[in-house]
């Protein structure tokens, strides 16, 4: 039997109004507001203004991160979810984003992370060595 330790969703958001993407405090806003709607705890967080258009935000979870980028020339968002504190939670702060941004177009992967064995007894930690280059 195995379990998830974590679920991350990449969301190409397109057809979204420019002024909802342009300026950080909006940007800053929704991200804010997605983490209170799911019910995660922020730990910090760091947002920037590009000129002349776009930002840029990441909040950093106590169950992982939630992040976007924008290109409000384009109407165009991208979308970074990934907690570690419950599906239910991580999909709960995309649907609010979502809600927020009216998207016309979603592009959307989903992927489970850390797939690991539920039994104690696979608890041996295999060393991967990595080649450099």
């Amino acid at each position: 039997m195995e379990k998830t330790l974590g679920l991350h969703i990449l969301a190409d958001l397109y057809g979204v109004d420019f002024d909802k993407l342009d300026h950080v405090e909006d940007v800053r806003a929704l991200l804010e507001g997605a983490v209170k709607y799911a019910g995660l705890s922020k730990l910090s967080s760091h947002f920037h203004q590009f000129h002349p258009h776009g930002a840029t935000g990441v909040i950093l979870l106590e169950e992982s991160h939630i992040s976007i980028h924008t290109w409000p020339e384009h109407g165009y968002a991208a979308i970074d979810v990934y907690t570690c504190g419950g599906k239910e939670k991580t999909f709960k702060a995309m649907e609010y984003i979502l809600k927020v941004l009216k998207p016309k177009r979603v592009d959307e992967k989903v992927a489970e992370r850390g797939v690991v064995p539920v039994n104690k007894a696979a608890t041996n930690v295999e060393k991967i060595e990595l080649e450099t280059v």
